[in-house]
């Protein structure tokens, strides 16, 4: 879809009836809405949940309202924006140098934007900064320019031809002598889970740096990119990070990694596809054909298997093994353990949550008696499903406390995708949540000691 390609207002079916029209629907009573809803009840059952259960009853509509809303860029128009958004403005129109906003650079920094990711479907961060030079003596009005990059944000989305969508969409609508987009974008970076235990020094988010420019901008060592570039200087922007649109370099999503050898749920696939078709795209598009292989791999990961029996037997053993070494977990020393990887998914937005997890606990010789490797595979264990943080906590602290003993503290520090999308877009935000059990219920100093433990900057 191209960066001026924006008529997706109606979706022409194999029937030749075509959706809109002037019928007045409820949100919940359009037939793209029912459709995604119908495709996240069949990705569910792939999953082994039962979709009548209470906390993911409401799950299809949640993803429906979700996806909708991230992606409404496709039913918008930029002339819809700019149109009236034009000022005059009196400037130099001979001599030398510029003055004002007319012939001189105009920039707008720092503006929050998320998009969905085309190759996984998740949202991935923006932090986009816009400059322009404007002609005719006219300057556009400031907030038209967050509007028209939220535009393209909210469609499925690559940076590069975001970045390139923005600039000639704007070049095109206000008639600069010259557009100048910089983006710096951030997507959870997804780990490998084909590996036995996920490394503890896994980054939590990969960035990419990349840049459009026309106009005046169009040569990269332009002075204008210069002067553009020197007022971001203290955005963290170093102009040989630039990632240009036509580079060869590889997809920056992490899915792409996802090896795709294993054989696929038909149906699975096809409600994504159904997905797809419904927010306003071409499944075939190349850039989507494995998109929905790529999400159902991933989502496969926290597919509901009955796996309670073998975690209960395996901590059982190491109860067993503690008891008959006579170790006595009821000692005034707390120990903890620090920083246990957590990867999860939400089962309200079927969005990933990534972050650490703390256990404080007593014992005699300052040693975790089991090791950290249980521990560890205790927090996997529970990660690995369809969750919410507080359940998950819950579940981690009464485990840990059938192994350790009954005084067990659980701190779980988390970032939500869900954050970022559906019309939240609270960037950077993190969640934590505590369990207490046993002695640090009842005894605020434990609680307050436990606390002081754990890292004011943890890897979350």
């Amino acid at each position: 879809m191209g960066a001026l390609d924006e008529g997706h207002s109606y979706l022409e079916l194999a029937n030749g009836v075509k959706r809109g029209g002037c019928v007045e629907l409820s949100f919940e009573e359009e037939p793209e809405i029912l459709d995604i809803e119908d495709a996240v009840r069949v990705l569910l059952r792939g999953l082994g949940e039962d979709i009548e259960r209470e906390g993911i009853q409401k799950t299809p509509l949640r993803v429906a309202k979700a996806l909708r809303e991230g992606t409404r860029g496709y039913k918008q128009k930029v002339k819809d924006i700019v149109s009236g958004a034009l000022f005059p403005e009196a400037g130099l129109e001979s001599g030398v140098g510029h003055a004002g906003g007319v012939g001189g650079l105009v920039i707008v920094r720092d503006l929050d934007l998320f998009s969905y990711c085309e190759s996984c479907l998740f949202p991935f961060q923006i932090k986009c900064h816009v400059g322009y030079v404007p002609s005719g003596q006219r300057v556009v009005g400031l907030s038209k320019l967050f509007r028209v990059a939220d535009i393209f944000a909210k469609r499925l989305q690559d940076p590069r031809r975001l970045a390139y969508e923005l600039c000639t969409a704007l070049q095109h609508g206000i008639k600069a002598t010259g557009v100048a987009v910089v983006l710096q974008c951030s997507h959870i970076h997804l780990p490998n889970f084909e590996l036995a235990i996920l490394d503890p020094n896994h980054e939590g988010w990969v960035k990419i740096l990349v840049a459009s420019g026309s106009g005046v901008f169009e040569d990269e060592k332009s002075d204008s990119w210069t002067d553009f570039l020197s007022l971001l200087r203290f955005r963290g922007i170093n102009a040989e990070d630039i990632h240009s649109r036509g580079s060869n370099e590889k997809s920056w999503c992490p899915a792409h990694t996802f090896c795709m050898t294993e054989p696929a749920n038909s149906v699975m696939l096809n409600a994504v596809a159904s997905i797809l078709f419904s927010l306003g795209e071409d499944p075939l598009r190349k850039e989507l054909i494995e998109t929905p292989a790529r999400f159902v791999k991933w989502l496969m990961k926290f597919r509901n298997t009955n796996l309670d029996m073998k975690l209960n037997g395996f901590v059982r053993n190491s109860r067993d093994s503690l008891t008959s070494n006579g170790v006595d977990h009821i000692e005034d020393r707390i120990c903890s353990e620090l920083n246990l990887t957590l990867w999860s998914q939400c089962e309200h937005h079927l969005l990933p949550f990534h972050g650490v997890v703390h256990i404080g606990f007593y014992c005699s010789n300052g040693v975790n008696p089991v090791g950290r490797s249980l521990l560890q595979s205790i927090v996997h264990f529970y990660g690995f499903k369809l969750q919410v943080q507080e359940r998950l906590t819950r579940q981690i602290a009464e485990t840990v406390s059938s192994v350790l003993g009954e005084d067990v503290m659980v701190v779980v520090e988390a970032n939500h995708t869900c954050m970022i999308a559906r019309g939240i877009e609270k960037y950077g935000s993190n969640t934590a949540t505590i369990g207490v059990l046993g002695r640090f219920s009842t005894d605020p100093a434990a609680r307050a000691k436990f606390l002081q433990i754990i890292p004011s900057s943890c890897p979350a």
